[in-house]
């Protein structure tokens, strides 16, 4: 687009008895452009990209909102909309097909590819619309600033606590196998326990990750500001139900 500045040079020489040719020759401009700046002169005003609406499955979107709070982005494209980017191992072939189906089944019809880089791959979708599914986006780094959820995205999450929690955990969680020693009639013998955890910097996604454990009952504790713990027998196997290993 061309600012006013460069429109009003292009219509003075016309002013002074030159050919649109001419000028459009010199100037690189089209005709046609410059013939409808002799009757009108200032730019249109750039639409607003119409809001997409509601995600067309909500129990894909809070899988897929997990998965953007652990490891994904926004940025702006350079000439227009943005990308959504969510990082994904290579080491887990399994999640990374999954987050593909889930941005594929919250807008139908669009466009999603994966950019290979070292060790990991960049699930990818360009709409102008991101912003608009993802307000938690902005300038600087998660854990910098403050991430709450917009009231229907709370009442998405509400609604699907386990696929919320399954894309946190899918993103910045793991399960384990943990060990420890205790005696047994008089003998010292190793016991393995299944543990997961979540680790976050953001002390926001980790009250908004306890907070959706709460709502399904799951027992966890805080190891240290930046791990969640959950070693409860019964949590564990809710978790193993509706969670699982990643794959």
């Amino acid at each position: 687009m061309y600012d006013v500045s460069t429109r009003k040079r292009a219509l003075a020489l016309v002013a002074q008895g030159r050919s649109l040719n001419s000028v459009s020759r010199e100037t690189g401009i089209s005709r046609a452009a410059i013939r409808s700046w002799q009757q009108r002169l200032e730019p249109l005003p750039r639409m607003a990209p119409a809001d997409p609406g509601p995600p067309a499955d909500d129990g894909a979107y809070a899988y897929l909102l997990g998965l953007y709070l652990g490891d994904g982005c926004i940025s702006a494209h350079p000439r227009s909309g943005y990308y959504l980017r969510i990082a994904c191992a290579d080491a887990w072939p399994g999640l990374m097909q999954q987050c593909r189906e889930a941005i594929a089944i919250v807008r139908p019809g669009i466009g999603v590819y994966a950019l290979q880089k070292e060790g990991y791959s960049m699930v990818t979708s360009h709409s102008r619309h991101w912003p608009l599914l993802f307000p938690q986006h902005g300038p600087g780094k998660k854990h910098e600033r403050r991430i709450a959820l917009a009231p229907w995205q709370q009442a998405v999450v509400d609604a699907h606590p386990w696929q919320f929690i399954r894309g946190l955990i899918h993103s910045d969680g793991c399960r384990i196998t943990n060990w420890t020693t205790r005696l047994v009639g008089g003998e010292r013998k190793r016991y393995e326990y299944p543990r997961y955890f979540f680790t976050n910097v953001s002390s926001d996604i980790i009250r908004l990750f306890t907070a959706a454990l709460d709502q399904v009952g799951v027992d966890w504790r805080l190891a240290n500001a930046r791990n969640v713990s959950i070693a409860r027998k019964a949590s564990v196997a809710l978790m193993d139900t509706h969670v699982g290993q990643k794959y």
